[in-house]
């Protein structure tokens, strides 16, 4: 959804929790048919690196060919970690059960950590306008999207680090 696409709206609560409960259903099913009928242990790595270049081909020419938005604010996510991981636990154990709970964790785990060096930039404070903002919150507001519901951006000054009740610290 709208979590992955923008860099203002990859904030540390909800992307880094329904990105990859979200994309790891499409990874594992490609995993289980290939173990199945190849025992090839690397189909999650296939299909996010599938799915990665998709992305790219989409976010350039969706959103930079046509509406010029810069792609460090419109990157994918990078799950390239995880799926080598889930490949890895299928390989070792050869147990569906044990790289659904052991995988499957491994990839929510890997997740924030393995994005990290990319956000890890947008995420520098800087005041604004007499207001401490991050450096993707300031680019929330210098490239207006339209469509974009404004209530929903303008919570704590421009940050969706307050839905579920309090602000994260």
């Amino acid at each position: 959804g709208d979590w992955d696409f923008w860099s203002n709206w990859k904030d540390r609560r909800l992307w880094v929790t329904v990105t990859p409960i979200v994309l790891v259903t499409f990874p594992a099913a490609v995993q289980y048919f290939l173990w199945e009928r190849f025992r090839q242990p690397w189909g999650a790595t296939v299909c996010v690196l599938a799915l990665l270049f998709g992305e790219w081909i989409n976010r350039y020419f969706n959103f930079w060919g046509w509406t010029y938005f810069p792609v460090n604010f419109v990157f994918p996510a990078i799950l390239t970690p995880g799926a080598i991981l889930l490949d890895t636990v299928l390989l070792l154990s050869g147990s569906y059960l044990f790289t659904a709970i052991i995988g499957g964790m491994a990839w929510g785990l890997i997740f924030y950590p393995g994005n990290w060096p990319i956000i890890a930039p947008l995420h520098v404070p800087v005041e604004y306008n007499g207001m401490l903002m991050s450096v993707a919150d300031i680019q929330g507001y210098n490239y207006v999207r339209t469509g974009t519901p404004e209530y929903i951006r303008m919570v704590e000054k421009g940050t969706l680090r307050t839905f579920g009740k309090d602000v994260a610290p």
